[in-house]
């Protein structure tokens, strides 16, 4: 092989390298600038700072780590018990489960109340109300959210309810359906009757269906397909070995 030949190849190698790690200086200044540690893979997560590009993959890790998990629920003033190992048979139950007690999550409420559900999206549930659902209610609708309704958590079956096939995220607590939202100046938005539309309540639940997308494993919606029409579906589904993420 021609020496100038190799030369050449190993200067070019030297400025892709060098073009690199400029370019991962300058985006480390702009995420700090940002004040968005979590734009970081390496930055231990913290519940109460802004959004950033790891932060959805960070809350997913937390599955493997009930400990920490419970110790990002109290730092961040969200109020909870754990709940009790369970297990119903051999695919379905939990290990990490908590229960957001009323006055949680800086004091928004869920109805039906005492929601239990996997620690990991207990923890992206509080960030995604602080940091995406107060907002665009304040955006959209002039007015705080006090309460989420949900159709609930853990439900041993597969996906759809079927009789085969894979397992849904609910069989594990990983999972929670998102009907809708109540506001402090008494109005109801509903997934199944403000969805459709172009007005101020279908731009709110759009935007917050984004937002989930940033924090949650999976997020559907209407969108999807006919079974999703009246929620939300968000969870913490762990696809490491894959690390693909869902939002429709």
């Amino acid at each position: 092989m021609d020496a100038r030949w190799i030369r050449a190849v190993r200067h070019a190698i030297g400025w892709i390298v060098a073009l690199l790690a400029i370019g991962a200086a300058v985006f480390l200044l702009w995420a700090f600038a940002k004040g968005r540690p979590q734009d970081m893979p390496w930055t231990p997560l913290q519940l109460g700072e802004p959004i950033g590009l790891f932060t959805g993959r960070k809350l997913t890790a937390l599955t493997g780590d009930f400990p920490q998990c419970r110790a990002l629920l109290k730092d961040a003033g969200v109020r909870y018990t754990a709940l009790p190992e369970r297990r119903d048979g051999d695919r379905c139950g939990y290990a990490d489960g908590v229960r957001l007690t009323d006055g949680g999550s800086r004091n928004i409420g869920f109805r039906p109340a005492n929601l239990g559900i996997a620690c990991p999206v207990a923890a992206a549930l509080a960030m995604w109300e602080w940091d995406v659902v107060q907002p665009a209610a304040q955006k959209y609708l002039g007015s705080r959210v006090t309460a989420i309704d949900h159709f609930g958590s853990y439900s041993c079956r597969r996906i759809y309810g079927r009789d085969a096939g894979n397992w849904s995220e609910h069989s594990t607590a990983d999972a929670v359906d998102i009907a809708g939202f109540r506001l402090a100046d008494g109005a109801r938005i509903t997934v199944v009757g403000d969805w459709r539309g172009d007005d101020a309540k279908a731009a709110f639940l759009r935007d917050v269906r984004d937002g989930a997308c940033d924090l949650f494993a999976t997020t559907l919606s209407p969108d999807y397909n006919a079974a999703h029409r009246d929620h939300l579906h968000l969870d913490q589904a762990n696809r490491s070995s894959m690390g693909w993420r869902a939002c429709r």
